[in-house]
């Protein structure tokens, strides 16, 4: 579920001088709009930089404070740095490069789309640091069918979850919120970025068509496509049944159109 979202203001002073060690005095704040699971997220000004701040209360949702903060090192460069992370006063809070863009349009004929696929180029491009990450077979391994959980497992570094508001756009297309770095098979990011595509408006075929631009997807085994695309789909499922807004029913019924489409083609 989304977490309550708080203002710069309502931090507690010791969270707030922790930061301005790092930053100097912050002159504005304002609350980001976007995103749903940080419980603080603000786009920051002082006299000599802007920055972006985001954080959660120092309980288990911090886990991926320190997944972000550890796989940060290894992005691509047009991924935002991370400039630092104090923990304190009840909060977990990381500073990174603000970068000035606006969330992609991943509508047929956005001028976005080749900036994002060069984006996932990079990203696919890019070697898996030798990490304690989630494996692909273990995030999917429990909505998969027996013995098929394996056919996820892959060396690579995968985002997973490419929706619009996790690309910013200026001259590139920059990857942000890594809170779920997944070591596993390179077809995976394609994957799951084929139903934000179908989301944005694209049939499942010229989804899967502009897709293939990626040679990871061109390689794809259509075994493990078909068990992936199903898993997926009765995850999408339970997140819509535990959080039924629109737009997570939308993602679930998109997820097993997608499914009935990739079993009509490999037929």
């Amino acid at each position: 579920m989304p977490v309550t979202r708080i203002h710069w203001e309502d931090l507690p002073s010791a969270a707030r001088a922790a930061v301005e060690q790092h930053t100097g005095s912050i002159l504005h704040a304002e609350t980001a709009s976007g995103g749903a699971n940080s419980g603080i997220a603000v786009l920051a000004t002082t006299a000599d930089a802007s920055l972006f701040i985001k954080g959660v209360p120092s309980h288990p949702q911090a886990r991926t404070q320190q997944r972000e903060a550890e796989i940060n090192p290894h992005l691509p460069p047009a991924s935002p740095r991370l400039l630092w992370r104090v923990q304190v006063a009840g909060w977990d809070l990381i500073g990174y490069e603000r970068i000035t863009g606006r969330h992609a349009d991943y509508a047929r004929g956005s001028e976005d789309l080749p900036l994002l696929a060069q984006a996932i180029a990079d990203l696919q491009a890019s070697r898996c640091p030798d990490l304690e990450l989630k494996r692909a077979e273990q995030r999917w391994g429990s909505y998969a069918d027996t013995g098929e959980a394996e056919l996820f497992a892959g060396k690579t570094l995968l985002h997973t979850d490419l929706a619009p508001h996790n690309i910013l756009i200026t001259e590139h297309a920059h990857i942000i919120d890594w809170a779920w770095p997944t070591r596993g098979a390179a077809w995976i990011d394609p994957a799951v970025l084929i139903l934000r595509l179908m989301e944005a408006g694209h049939s499942a075929q010229d989804a899967d068509q502009w897709t293939r631009r990626f040679p990871s997807w061109q390689q794809a085994p259509d075994n493990a496509v078909a068990a992936f695309s199903a898993a997926n789909a009765r995850l999408w499922d339970e997140i819509a049944q535990h959080d039924p807004q629109g737009w997570k029913k939308h993602m679930a019924l998109l997820s097993w159109d997608w499914v009935a489409y990739w079993r009509s083609r490999s037929r």
